[in-house]
Order: C-alpha cells, then structure tokens, then sequence
C-alpha cells in the first residue's frame, strides 16, 4: 500500500519490473524491436518513461494532450518530445473521420464544422455518418481545423505508435491477455493477494517465438470471429499449434465456437467438418447431433456407439445416453430397457410468498432452519473450498508450465487433461488424510484457512466461507464423503466444480448433514446437477430435491 500511496511514480516501477522480468527470462524469444524497445527505453528520462506507461495502461491509442496532465511528469509536451524523436509517439498523427469523432467531443465538432440548427443537435452517430461521404481524407487535426473552421485546434493528439509492442510484452509476462497492469496495483493494495509459489527463471508461459507469434495469431482470429467476419475466413487464417499443447487448446476452443455458429446456420456440412476435427470437450456430441439433423442418422448412431464405448467424460455420457432412444427410434431399432437410477430422495414445499423476497433457495432455507439444524446456502462455494484448502499444497505445487509470473490466480494448466496425472503424488498425500483416523484433514484444513486467508485460489470462496461454517462442515461431513468429493473434482476439474446443491443442512448434536437442491416453480434440473445428484446417491451421500411451488 505505501508503494501506491507513497510513490507516484509506482506504474513506471511496476513496468519496469516487467521489463527485468522479460529481459532476464524471455531474452532468446524478443525480436528486434523488442530489444531496441528495452534498451532505449531505461535510457529516456524518467518523465518520458512515465508518460508512455501512462498511455500504454490506458485504452486506445490517441491522446489528447489536455487529459494527459500528471504532476510527477510535469508538462507533457516536454515528456513526449524524446518519445517522439524515437518514433513512439506521433504528435501530430493523421486521422480519419471517425478518428476525430472519438477524440473530439460534440460542441468541439459543432464549431469545427460549423453545425447548425437540426445538424447540431442531432446524435453524434448521425453526424458522421452526415459527413463521412465528403471526408474520406485523414488528416492531422491542426489540417481538419484550417479545412472547416479555419482555426486553430482545439486540442493536440498524440497516437501512442508502440502499444503492439506494449502489448506484445505484457502477453509475454502474463501469458494471456485477460490479465494487465491493474494486477500490480491490486496487489499492492492489498485486494488480490496471491501464492508467492517458488519457480526457476527457467519457468516460462512461452517455449518458443512460435507460440507467442501462434498466440497472436489466435487471439486476432477470435477479435475477427467475434466482430463478426465468417467463421470459414477466419478458419483459412487459424494458426497450426500441435506443437504446444495449451495453444491446441485455445485453438480447439475457437474451433468449437465457430462449429457451433455454423450449425445454428445450418450449414450441417461445414458444422461436421470442424467438429470431427476438433477434440475439444462436446464436439463429437454435437457431430452426432449435426448428423442427426441432416438426416444421416445412421451415420450419427454409429458414431454414437463409437462414442459409447469410450466416453470422453460423465457429460458426454449423458448426453449420449439422451440421444439414443431418439436414434434408435428413427433407425427402427429395438427400444432398450432404461438402467434405472439410485433413488433419490424428494421434497415438496408449498410455502407463501414472501411480499419482499422471492429468491427460493433462502425461501427453502429459512423455512427449513429450526432449533435443531442450520441451513447455508452455499451451491459450489463449500466443496470447492473444502477441496482447494485441503489440496492446497498440491494445486500449487511448482512444476514446469504451470506458474511463470507471481500474479497466477491457480496453475495454468488447471484445466488441462493431465493437471490430476502431473501432481497424482501430490494430490495422493493430501487425500489420504481422509483415511487416517486422527482427523489430520481437519488441522489441515483449519490451518490453510487460517494461513491463507483471502489468496486468489481456483478454489476457495473466501467470501462465502466463514469460521463457524468451516467446523459445522468438518464436525458434520463425513471424511469419506469428503474424498468423494475431492475425487470427482479432480476427475473433471472444467466440469464438475459446478452443479453442487444449493443448500446444506447442518444437524450439530447428530453430526451429520444433507444436501438439498432447490427448484421454483417452472426450474429444472440442469445437466451438470443430475450429474452431482446421481454421483452423490449412488455412494449414498444424503442429498435431497426441494420442489417449491408457491402456496395460494
């Protein structure tokens, strides 16, 4: 916190602990530039330096020289001038029409093209697209000023030149881009606090040039899907990455997307190429639907079997088992005897109203509350977090690929099909604390909520987890129910973090507990909690489904 507070120029030290940090793990996979830009940059005076790190963490990349006043840089013509000489910052760049309605705000346009009458007020939207037509030209906007209004203008814009490369740096730090620099200052804030997880400089996001230059590609074939160009002309331009196994991922996911967007168009054959093509967890699901609907279903059956002899996950599973009867029907096959499933056991609530509140699960929890028992409401946040605080050591287990900068929220791989297999030790010593019969689980426990309180983890629901609802937990929750829990979660870590009960009800002095899943009028149960409750009943966990219907 006194970095922030005490230090004003606490975003330029921040940036250049990047910089170290990329020039001493990452230095065989800069380019050219990249190098230039580190070893220029220590050079400039620090204002200067200031000043361009002030841009690079804002959006866009043109500047009005009146919103860029900050009193540790001083005046800001005189910090932009070595930036300018080098060529990172233009001080007078040319911009087009829409350029110049994004910088410029309505009265200023008023006067620069001399509005009048309706054309004044109506929408800024409306009034480019009044003069887009007769100004295709970009121009610097002191030659916008003399054109129209024959002034001087109204501001001076500066376009940062280097946020590409600025950008390029931090996906290397990172090693995505859904993090930036704000995660330093929430760090020094105090509000993220994260895993200090010992690792070797070797330790890298990124093996090879390659893959950031594959990364960059990815990333501007999904800008591209997502603005709405066609999913086959991004296709033609998606980058090869089978060489690096977390990239194939991002490719596969990307693939899927674009899979999906071409069956809702109903191009069935484009759909069942890149579905066939894509190993991404659901694409041979849809392909059998994909078939199913262009009439080829024996085709789609016999993929089905295929499918039903290796499923590739407890979802697949299910939704193949739903698909069947229908095919099977179509195909004129014999009907087959339905596996029936563990009992599960049924609530029926007809309860009042409430005048102020009609949110069910604490509807269902209050009523169910009584002087014996304790209802939370807790869906996802008490198993998760009884497993991360467990397996604490083992999530967090410093092995190669998985941490490379010290602002990792979970392992990177967390969803990778062999993030169980890489720590299967690790996870094994934790789990077999479930087994001893000195409750050593539950010191584990109780000692990681305490030592790690609030650190980012996949995990833990720090929000929803308190000290009287982590011991109503160890003294009601059975260990060996416990494992259960963990065991699934690491089966499917992408799948089965979700679809818990929404409730769990507490009986102290019995120490014991049930799960209660609750449904309104009209709500069903989803996939991925039919999943939970099947598990659960068939290892005879207490588990319960609250139908509630609102009472006349």
């Amino acid at each position: 916190m006194v970095k922030v507070l005490d230090n004003p120029f606490y975003y330029l030290d921040n940036f250049q602990q990047v910089l170290q940090w990329i020039a001493t793990r990452y230095d065989d996979l800069l380019d050219a530039d990249e190098r230039a830009f580190l070893a220029q940059f220590a050079a400039l005076p620090q204002p200067s330096r200031a000043l361009l790190v002030r841009m690079a963490m804002r959006k866009g990349v043109l500047f009005r020289a009146s919103k860029l006043h900050y009193p540790e840089i001083g005046d800001t013509a005189t910090a932009c001038a070595p930036l300018a000489a080098l060529g990172w910052i233009d001080p007078a760049p040319a911009l087009t029409l829409d350029d110049l309605f994004a910088v410029l705000q309505k009265p200023e346009l008023a006067q620069l093209f001399a509005f009048k009458g309706a054309d004044k007020s109506a929408r800024k939207a409306d009034q480019l697209e009044a003069l887009r037509a007769r100004h295709p030209t970009a121009l610097p906007l002191a030659e916008w000023a003399i054109q129209t209004a024959g002034a001087a203008p109204p501001d001076v814009i500066y376009h940062l030149r280097m946020q590409p490369l600025c950008d390029r740096l931090r996906l290397i730090f990172f090693g995505n881009f859904r993090q930036d620099w704000s995660e330093f200052v929430l760090s020094d804030l105090g509000i993220y606090q994260y895993e200090q997880v010992d690792f070797p400089p070797s330790a890298r996001g990124f093996r090879s040039r390659a893959d950031i230059d594959a990364y960059l590609a990815l990333h501007a074939c999904r800008e591209r899907f997502a603005n709405g160009e066609p999913a086959l002309d991004v296709l033609r331009d998606l980058p090869p990455a089978d060489d690096n196994d977390w990239l194939a991922s991002r490719r596969h996911r990307l693939q899927f997307q674009m899979a999906q967007h071409l069956e809702k168009q109903q191009d069935w054959p484009a759909a069942l190429t890149l579905y066939r093509d894509c190993p991404y967890p659901g694409a041979r699901a849809r392909a059998i639907r994909v078939l199913e609907k262009s009439d080829a279903a024996g085709a789609a059956f016999a993929l089905l079997a295929e499918a039903m002899a290796a499923p590739e996950s407890e979802a697949e599973r299910q939704q193949l088992l739903r698909m069947a009867p229908r095919l099977r029907r179509k195909l004129g096959h014999p009907k087959e005897a339905a596996v029936p499933a563990a009992p599960v056991v049924r609530l029926d609530l007809a309860l009042p109203m409430p005048a102020d509140n009609c949110w069910v699960e604490g509807v269902v929890r209050d009523h169910l509350s009584d002087a014996t028992s304790t209802v939370y409401y807790v869906e996802n946040a008490l198993a998760n977090s009884l497993f991360g605080l467990l397996c604490w050591d083992a999530i967090f287990t410093p092995i190669p690929g998985a941490f490379f900068h010290p602002f990792h929220h979970g392992p990177a791989d967390l969803y990778a099909a062999d993030f169980h297999a890489r720590r299967a030790g690790q996870f094994a010593a934790c789990l077999a604390q479930l087994d001893d019969d000195d409750g050593r689980y539950r010191d584990t426990i109780r000692h990681n909520f305490a030592a790690k309180f609030n650190r980012q983890s996949p995990f833990v629901y720090w929000s929803a987890l308190d000290a009287t609802l982590l011991e109503l937990a160890l003294d009601c929750i059975p260990a060996a129910h416990l494992k259960r829990w963990c065991e699934r979660i690491l089966a499917d870590v992408s799948a089965n973090r979700s679809g818990f009960p929404d409730l769990i009800q507490f009986w102290p002095e019995q120490r014991r507990y049930q799960m209660i899943e609750v449904k309104g009028p009209g709500d069903r149960l989803q996939d991925n909690q039919l999943r939970w409750i099947a598990y659960c009943a068939e290892h005879a966990m207490p588990i319960t489904v609250c139908y509630l219907q609102w009472a006349a």
